[in-house]
């Protein structure tokens, strides 16, 4: 098994976006489902959905966004 002092070098050379991924997986990882949580999350997403169709929010193109990690 690989040391963790090994995985935590290889990983602080990856680019930004390439650990944003591994971070969202790892927590992936530790999360167990909360029938509340996910509830309230599912609202927020329809809220910023119909906020984001009826224009009340400002977007922005995922290249753009994803150019600020590289």
């Amino acid at each position: 098994m690989i040391s963790y002092e090994t995985l935590l070098k290889n990983a602080l050379r990856l680019r930004p976006v390439e650990r944003a991924h591994l971070i969202e997986r790892l927590m992936a990882s530790l999360e167990k489902p909360d029938l509340e949580i996910e509830s309230i999350w599912e609202q927020e997403a329809i809220r910023r959905y119909e906020a984001y169709k009826e224009k009340r929010v400002k977007t922005k193109d995922l290249e753009e966004v994803l150019r600020k990690y590289e």
